[in-house]
């Protein structure tokens, strides 16, 4: 069982237009409100989420920092070290340090990162109505940004994985998944998506790049159709991660470029806030060279000058 399909992909823009307005939280937990649907993440779940730990296996969601540019990796990872052992510092005798210089540009295929409500916004608006141009500058945003995540994000996660439930080893880039198909999954894996939930949906991108090299993946990658919106929004679900980028490419949406754009799924998650949209998670995090621990972390939320933060 793997779920209906279409006979076509393709989204007319008033389909779109309407599905948008259908799932919108804009003013749900008041007008100033910028945490959106991770307010469904409450006390009382995450403690009834940590009461499902059973082996206490903690699994990593990063990727390694990846410092070598490639296809889907136009702007690696900058790293540089900043001291090393053979210098001496003042009268420290025989101790010494090492230190290191990260610097990431968070957005696109190859890094590990958490998307903030300010890093999209469709017709001039970002979640909530508020307009981007009075939220984001130059300097950076000073609403929605990862800030109100700044405690964790700890809840019930449940895994959809696509492949497992086609019996491929991946989705293949341009293909979509379906409403149904994560409905198969779930009766498949015994499971079921729920209020305040963190949905993790696995594609297959990883694999695929591990067994065949990476490739231009601004221009196609598998990921969410648009009509699973609904669904996600109807479940409650609160954030979602995926293995790839969420979005298929190219788009399915009527008047919507083919290239680089997303298809519904990424836009509604951070401008209609049906949930938080966190991308490219399944790798472990990796050492800097020097022994000193590299920032793998997809929590992209750190602070700006004056007062303004980072839109990841």
């Amino acid at each position: 069982m793997t779920g209906a399909r279409p006979v076509s992909p393709a989204v007319s823009a008033g389909e779109f237009a309407r599905t948008y307005e259908a799932c919108k939280n804009w003013g749900r937990w008041g007008p100033d409100d910028d945490k959106g649907a991770l307010n469904l993440i409450t006390p009382e779940r995450v403690a009834a989420a940590a009461r499902l730990v059973r082996s206490g296996r903690r699994v990593s969601c990063s990727w390694p920092l990846d410092t070598r540019a490639g296809p889907d990796n136009p702007k690696p990872v900058l790293h540089h070290m900043t001291i090393m052992q053979d210098i001496h510092i003042g009268d420290a005798g025989d101790l010494r340090f090492t230190g290191d210089f990260i610097g990431i540009e968070f957005h696109g295929d190859a890094h590990s990162h958490l998307d903030a409500l300010c890093h999209m916004a469709y017709q001039g608006l970002m979640y909530n109505g508020v307009p981007v141009d009075e939220a984001v500058t130059s300097l950076g945003a000073s609403r929605q940004t990862m800030d109100v995540a700044r405690d964790g994000l700890v809840g019930r996660g449940v895994l959809i994985d696509i492949p497992r439930l086609r019996g491929t080893a991946w989705v293949e880039p341009g293909d979509f998944v379906y409403a149904g198909e994560i409905e198969a999954a779930e009766q498949s894996q015994g499971t079921r998506l729920a209020e305040g939930d963190i949905l993790f949906l696995r594609t297959g991108h990883a694999r695929k790049r591990l067994d065949e090299g990476p490739w231009e993946a601004a221009s196609a990658k598998a990921g969410l159709h648009t009509s699973v919106m609904p669904l996600l929004h109807e479940r409650g679900v609160a954030a979602i991660g995926w293995d790839g980028d969420g979005e298929t490419v190219p788009s399915q949406c009527e008047g919507w470029p083919t290239r680089s754009t997303p298809s519904g799924s990424a836009r509604w998650a951070c401008t209609t806030r049906t949930a938080s949209a966190s991308r490219t998670w399944p790798s472990p995090v990796r050492k800097s060279a020097g022994g000193s621990s590299s920032a793998s972390s997809p929590r992209c939320g750190s602070r700006r000058a004056r007062g303004r933060r980072s839109t990841r």
